[in-house]
């Protein structure tokens, strides 16, 4: 069975931003362009709307950044696509804070067309962490690890504290598995209970967390 093409919006200030990334994504037999938002007001309006599978988010607009409308999405819309934030500075506070409000993952807007289409399917596909180096280094510069860590680092399984890591180091659930030497639905379920432990909705958030609570240099 064929599956359905991923869904995605595009929220940009910038008309001939949104038009060439139309053109690249529409390209693709596997992605469709459903919507377009010049604001980030707008982008609330045309997530609730076209409900995307993935949304492709500048972090500077008008009325509301992306960062607020990033937060506005995943607290109002049911089942919420997944945020990728578009930059042009991977190192931009505004990114960490967009990752710390809930988005997925970045994406430098000098990126070619290949790693953008990639990008897309992988974030929604969303069992690996999207260009987990660059989140690592985010999050190293612009985090400094409590002196306490929270409760939920000790709550945390020897195997679920090694899956966390992995994910981290951006692998997917198949990947974990044979690394663990475990089948993948022992690998899912790992997952989940580190996203229930570390109260985060995705790998991303829980990678941050990680970082937050000095989990990733500990041990």
């Amino acid at each position: 069975m064929t599956r359905p093409p991923i869904r995605v919006v595009l929220a940009d200030d910038e008309r001939m931003v949104r038009t060439a990334l139309r053109a690249i994504l529409s390209a693709e037999e596997d992605l469709e362009v459903v919507g377009e938002a010049a604001t980030g007001a707008e982008a609330v309006s045309v997530v609730r709307d076209r409900r995307p599978d993935v949304v492709l988010m500048d972090v500077r607009m008008p009325e509301i950044d992306g960062i607020r409308a990033t937060e506005q999405i995943l607290a109002t819309v049911g089942d919420p696509p997944r945020i990728v934030v578009v930059t042009t500075f991977e190192n931009d506070s505004y990114v960490y804070d967009a990752l710390r409000a809930g988005a997925a993952g970045f994406l430098l807007k000098r990126a070619d067309a290949d790693t953008l289409v990639q990008a897309v399917r992988l974030v929604a596909r969303s069992d690996t962490l999207l260009f987990p180096s660059a989140v690592r280094t985010l999050a190293a510069e612009h985090t400094r690890a409590r002196r306490t860590p929270p409760g939920w680092v000790a709550k945390l399984t020897e195997r679920e504290s090694e899956v966390l890591r992995h994910m981290a180091d951006g692998l997917t659930n198949a990947e974990i598995a044979r690394r663990m030497e475990v089948g993948p639905a022992t690998v899912k379920t790992h997952v989940a209970s580190v996203l229930a432990k570390t109260g985060t909705r995705d790998r991303t958030q829980a990678v941050i967390a990680a970082y937050e609570a000095g989990f990733m240099n500990a041990g």
